[in-house]
């Protein structure tokens, strides 16, 4: 809901609430570290529990709404819930777990679900019972984490988080170029700009990210494409390229040729991928790239067509489950035990996955997710599906039986 705050281009194709978003980075900078001594103490002077009272309260509480008419339950996906909710949805169906989703206007994504004698209750996704790890914390925070990773010896990229803008520009100086800046928290590339070179588009990338967050982060930018690790249980089961909206060229047409051509595809006439769009953003990116619309790439030549990964504005994602390297898996599940959370979605920078991280230029960690879309393996646009919500309900539920096999 924008509460009357006009469209944002920076904030495209997802938009969000600048004060909202703003509002909650600033309490999450405060509120967190409050509340730590306290969970710490709990940790202490409860023992560990095999039921969460969550669970129990939860449904009450939610039935107890629904039957004052203050929301409803729903039993299937609506149109308007996101690709992450119909797929783990679909797979518990296909695993006979009853689930119902609480809705009450905007207020959404607070489910219930039952197989056999237990009954659970969570927000966005399920999590196995026991206490929250420790990193649940920080791994969102992206300064936080990088400073856990570093210590870790996780390769990261080179930089600082900033306040000001005084303190912004001695960091931007001291890196290696081009940089990238981005709020210190938030998801789906909002106001984030990358290919930095000089101070001016530099402080103004810096204050666009101060829109959404008190705190900007400045890193040196890493080569390569981002990738999306899925861990689940701390194993790796999934990962997928995310690809900026771009063409091949085959040194025969054009860019407008390529693009319309790939536009085409019947994927990218449904709900979850877009037609690659032009305009400004594209115009701009071309010119960078010494391109125009008329331009014949060389054969296998790249042509991006925006800055962003969103599927929205016409990227596209890859499965190379199969092709990753075992350094790099090891890579993975090295942070997977360092977060020593069920169920994190880890986005990572390297060329090609194929080979050891350690072989490539500027490969390295960018960001974890505690509340990962997994969706993104369940319908790539490019290769294999990956049943994550399967895994998922395995560590969950795992007396559960897919009674059938998944598309």
């Amino acid at each position: 809901m924008l509460l009357g705050q006009k469209p944002c281009k920076e904030c495209e194709p997802a938009q969000v609430n600048h004060f909202v978003m703003r509002a909650s980075a600033y309490m999450g900078l405060f509120i967190k570290p409050a509340l730590k001594p306290l969970d710490y103490l709990t940790r202490i002077i409860l023992p560990p529990r095999s039921f969460s009272w969550f669970d129990i309260v939860g449904p009450r509480v939610l039935k107890t709404l629904v039957f004052l008419h203050i929301g409803r339950f729903t039993k299937a996906p609506s149109k308007d819930d996101s690709d992450r909710t119909r797929c783990f949805w679909e797979e518990a169906k296909r695993r006979g777990i009853d689930m119902v989703m609480y809705r009450c206007g905007p207020i959404k994504d607070l489910f219930i679900a039952k197989y056999g004698n237990r009954t659970i209750c969570f927000d966005g996704l399920p999590r196995p019972i026991g206490p929250e790890a420790p990193s649940l914390y920080w791994m969102d925070n992206k300064p936080l984490m990088r400073k856990h990773f570093g210590k870790a010896g996780i390769p990261i990229a080179g930089g600082e988080e900033a306040y000001s803008e005084r303190h912004a520009k001695v960091i931007f100086h001291s890196l290696t170029k081009p940089v990238i800046v981005k709020p210190y928290s938030g998801s789906r590339s909002r106001h984030t700009t990358i290919h930095l070179e000089n101070e001016e588009e530099f402080l103004k990338a810096f204050r666009s990210a101060k829109v959404l967050s008190p705190l900007a982060l400045i890193e040196e930018e890493l080569e390569g494409f981002v990738h999306r690790g899925a861990l689940i249980g701390g194993k790796l089961v999934a990962v997928m390229r995310r690809e900026p909206p771009h063409v091949i060229g085959d040194g025969g047409h054009t860019v407008r040729e390529l693009v319309d051509e790939e536009n085409k595809r019947e994927k990218r006439h449904g709900a979850t991928f877009h037609t690659i769009a032009d305009g400004p953003e594209a115009d701009a990116e071309l010119v960078r790239q010494k391109l125009s619309w008329k331009s014949i790439p060389e054969k296998g030549e790249l042509v991006t067509l925006n800055q962003k990964v969103s599927r929205g504005i016409g990227a596209s994602t890859t499965d190379l489950t199969d092709e990753i390297h075992e350094e790099n898996k090891k890579l993975l599940e090295k942070i997977g035990a360092l977060l020593a959370d069920p169920l994190v979605g880890v986005d990572f920078i390297m060329n090609d996955v194929s080979k050891p991280w350690q072989e490539q230029k500027r490969a390295g960690v960018i960001e974890c997710n505690s509340l990962p879309f997994i969706d993104l393996h369940h319908y790539p646009l490019n290769g294999k599906p990956r049943n994550v919500a399967g895994a998922l309900w395995d560590i969950i539920f795992p007396t559960s039986v897919p009674s059938v096999p998944s598309k």
